[in-house]
């Protein structure tokens, strides 16, 4: 140990009514209200050009706000330059300096706020110890993988002890494997130092393993706020629940309506479900694949399917079926006795899983 810990200054993170418009007629981000709580991750999930990274921006001071406020720990920074918000970011291209050690590199920003030599030697020992790269400090990074250039990325910006520490695309540069190690590093350095950290990124399964809480944003607005679990299993829109994992949106009717239960017609089946506040008349549903089951065995309320694509994955089948209505995609953790191409078998849907949507946005 060094005997100096990074420290955390965790401050809240507060949007009233932000809009950020291009040469007067290009929205980027429009009327966007939030709250992030101190010492939580929450991640800006959404396709290319949702306004995600612009929100990103925003908190850091790298693009004016055109309408509304921005606060950060109850201070209102909206019109405060980036040098002067305590803020920190880790880039998706890591923008180490080539031509500097680690140790350099990672006590820059030390050394331009006017922190003494043993100081800034301490801090990034610490930071480096935090990130697992102890003893590196000598090397270049061109002597590091890029998992370890991250990791020197994100040491660089815990040293400085920001109020909010910003992700953007942090992992998009490193393969499958690597991406699912540093970002549990990630998510376990924000738990233990209770750091405030808002986390950009298109990768679903990403926002949903590091996240306390995601924002799904769609047309430079928020298309829904909640925790990862809130939006896999009770999605808002179709939007969501197809963006956030898959899911089979499938056309339907209700039929009737009693308190909160709803009567569901899809296809030759009916299914009792939770009404959503949605009344008699067309609806949407949306059903994860692996909350659908397949049997070649007709059992009550089942409906009769075929077989038209199979694919073996590894540690699950994946089908492709043509239903009365349509075709749905279904997942099977059955994989030793695989249903074939061409096989007229029965479906099934989940007690819990199929959710209820408004019928069009």
């Amino acid at each position: 140990m060094t005997g100096t810990r990074i420290k955390s200054n965790a401050a809240s993170v507060v949007f009233e009514g932000v809009s950020k418009i291009y040469g007067g007629s290009v929205t980027a981000v429009d009327d966007v209200s939030l709250t992030i709580e101190a010492g939580t991750l929450v991640t800006l999930l959404g396709p290319s050009g949702c306004g995600k990274t612009t929100t990103l921006r925003m908190i850091a001071g790298l693009e004016q706000v055109s309408k509304g406020r921005i606060l950060i720990g109850g201070q209102d920074v909206t019109a405060l330059p980036a040098t002067d918000r305590d803020v920190s970011m880790v880039f998706q291209s890591y923008a180490l300096f080539p031509h500097m050690s680690v140790g350099e590199n990672v006590s820059y920003g030390l050394k331009l706020s006017g922190h003494d030599k043993a100081e800034t030697a301490a801090r990034m020992r610490a930071g480096l110890e935090l990130v697992g790269l102890a003893g590196y400090d000598e090397r270049l990074p061109s002597e590091l993988s890029g998992g370890q250039q991250q990791r020197v990325a994100v040491a660089r910006a815990l040293v400085l002890e920001p109020q909010v520490l910003l992700f953007d695309e942090p992992l998009s540069n490193l393969d499958a494997k690597l991406r699912r190690q540093v970002r549990e590093e990630i998510r376990e350095i924000q738990q233990d130092l209770g750091l405030t950290v808002v986390y950009v990124t298109h990768d679903q399964e990403e926002a949903l393993a590091v996240s306390d809480r995601i924002i799904v944003m769609r047309q430079a607005r928020i298309a829904q706020m909640g925790t990862p679990r809130d939006l896999y299993e009770a999605p808002r829109n179709a939007f969501v629940a197809d963006f956030i994992g898959e899911a089979n949106l499938i056309d339907c009717e209700i039929t009737a309506r009693a308190g909160d239960s709803a009567s569901v017609v899809i296809g030759s089946i009916t299914l009792e479900l939770d009404a959503r506040g949605l009344g008699v008349g067309a609806a949407k549903l949306a059903v994860r694949p692996n909350r659908i089951s397949l049997s070649r065995r007709a059992r009550k309320n089942d409906m009769a399917v075929t077989i038209i694509k199979t694919t073996y994955v590894g540690n699950h089948m994946e089908y492709r079926v043509a239903a009365e209505f349509g075709e749905l995609f279904v997942i099977s953790s059955v994989v030793d006795q695989p249903l074939e191409t061409g096989a007229n078998v029965f479906l099934s849907f989940a007690d819990t899983g199929p959710v209820l949507l408004p019928p069009a946005e």
